[in-house]
């Protein structure tokens, strides 16, 4: 077996090993009406929150597009299960039409979206519920329950994830001939019933198209979420953007 078989293989195993748990945590047992009251609720929170700390990249018109991107489609506020299924069908058909690493960007989109959830389910389990059934969350509430909700070091790998679909992204925007194998795969895509997945491929390359190079706005996506996610497991008082420059700050 050569080595692009090999790296096909290692990304459909990946790949059925990330939808196996997401099927698990969509277990319809697990996903009580309460616990999808608290799920929403946080998702929604969470969603507002990530706009008001990126309001700059949204205002902006170059970075606009990959800030979406990263909001809508990469930790969006929905269900992606749908997409990430149509994967396992197409990674076949698109792999001998795409390169590894736009393969690789999407099966770690998918690795994201699973994780992302599982967090979302902890930290939900850990809301306190008002007087009207439903969470009240602020800042201080969603702290609490993120530090309850523990796993540090996946945390961080959550957001080096991120990272890493946008490199393979741009890297794709850079690489000659790819935006002409997406245009070739979108027919088959159609006709597979699989457009949902074509059309998020498409988003993310035309958004870091317009970047001129990601490294700045990735750095930026990187550095703050990570500082954000420090300070709420250290319950520093100010977690969210614009961070103080007090003693309990980053020594950045």
């Amino acid at each position: 077996m050569s080595e692009h078989s090999n790296q096909h293989h290692r990304l459909r195993h990946a790949l059925g090993n990330r939808l196996a748990w997401q099927q698990r945590l969509n277990d319809p047992g697990r996903l009580t009406g309460d616990r999808q009251a608290r799920l929403l609720a946080l998702r929604r929170w969470q969603h507002g929150r990530l706009m008001g700390s990126f309001a700059d990249l949204l205002d902006d018109p170059q970075t606009r597009p990959a800030a979406q991107f990263f909001l809508e489609d990469l930790y969006g506020d929905r269900d992606f299960s749908s997409r990430d299924r149509d994967l396992a069908r197409l990674l076949p058909l698109m792999a001998r039409l795409l390169p590894v690493r736009v393969l690789r960007a999407a099966v770690q989109a998918v690795e994201l979206n699973v994780l992302s959830h599982a967090f979302d389910l902890r930290v939900a389990d850990r809301l306190p519920v008002g007087s009207g059934g439903c969470p009240v969350i602020d800042a201080e509430v969603y702290a609490s329950a993120y530090r309850s909700a523990g796993c540090r070091r996946a945390r961080r790998h959550q957001i080096d994830l991120i990272v890493a679909v946008g490199r393979d992204l741009d890297w794709a925007v850079h690489k000659h001939g790819v935006e002409r194998l997406l245009r070739l795969s979108r027919t088959p895509a159609r006709l597979a019933g699989l457009a949902e997945l074509q059309s998020f491929l498409e988003r993310g390359f035309t958004a870091f198209r317009q970047l001129g190079g990601a490294d700045d706005f990735l750095n930026r996506i990187a550095e703050q979420e990570r500082e954000v996610s420090r300070r709420l497991f250290e319950a520093h008082p100010a977690p969210f953007p614009p961070f103080d420059s007090g003693p309990n700050s980053s020594s950045r």
